[in-house]
């Protein structure tokens, strides 16, 4: 199925993933809409994006904005959610429950008031893309609140299948990939982190936002997937 004509909502569209899906998508001649917190970003987006892109601020965890958004922006073809602030690392003993609680209002209960609100504008052969990631499949120390949002983003993409069928609702699931949620690293702490992630995988390097994109648009294209979660991560579950 092409993208073609086909109009696409991208949440957190407005960088890393989220940019990298709202640009290919264009490119296949969709008609694309990106929402972020950020009003700058929206406009730093747009002029990235083709002429006749939209893009509106948006914030997820507040339900009365999601819906006036989803209010203006009127029916599409399909629901792409990325937005998300940076990854929460923290051991257990010292992690700060409010700053756990934000992370998890942001990018699950976020996911829940995006697919309320959008899911009965969506066409007929129209799709849900969520994002998930490897942790949830291979945790480590001080992850648990990433493992947990991830395992529950999973179990939400398989529930949302059933419940907003027939429209197709799946998830993709990176691993370590170029983007800016890992900004509030010291840059020689980044620099390191994407080094070794590279030595130890398979294929050799760390993923850019484009390798990942592709993924969210087979899923749109696709008839047939739905309550899947789809696994790019280079080979990190293996190693």
């Amino acid at each position: 199925m092409s993208l073609q004509g086909q109009r696409i909502v991208v949440v957190g569209g407005t960088s890393g993933i989220g940019l990298a899906v709202a640009e290919a998508a264009a490119q296949e001649g969709a008609d694309v809409v990106v929402a972020s917190r950020s009003a700058s970003r929206v406009e730093s987006a747009l002029k990235l994006l083709p002429e006749g892109a939209e893009g509106h601020p948006l914030d997820v965890t507040d339900e009365a904005s999601v819906e006036a958004f989803f209010g203006r922006v009127g029916a599409f073809d399909h629901l792409v959610f990325t937005a998300g602030e940076p990854l929460t690392f923290q051991p257990l003993a010292t992690m700060d429950l409010t700053l756990g609680r934000s992370f998890l209002e942001a990018r699950l209960w976020g996911t829940y008031a995006v697919v309320k609100h959008g899911g009965p504008l969506i066409r007929e052969g129209g799709s849900v893309v969520l994002t998930s990631g490897t942790v949830a499949r291979r945790p480590m120390a001080g992850t648990s609140v990433a493992a947990g949002l991830c395992g529950a983003m999973e179990a939400l993409t398989r529930a949302l299948a059933l419940e907003l069928a027939p429209v197709r609702v799946n998830a993709v699931a990176p691993g370590v990939v170029r983007t800016d949620l890992w900004r509030d690293l010291p840059e020689a702490d980044r620099a390191e982190l994407y080094r070794a992630t590279a030595d130890s995988l398979p294929i050799g390097r760390v993923a850019s936002p484009e390798d990942i994109a592709e993924t969210y648009l087979y899923l749109m294209r696709g008839g047939v997937s739905t309550g899947s979660v789809v696994v790019v991560d280079g080979g990190t579950v293996l190693v």
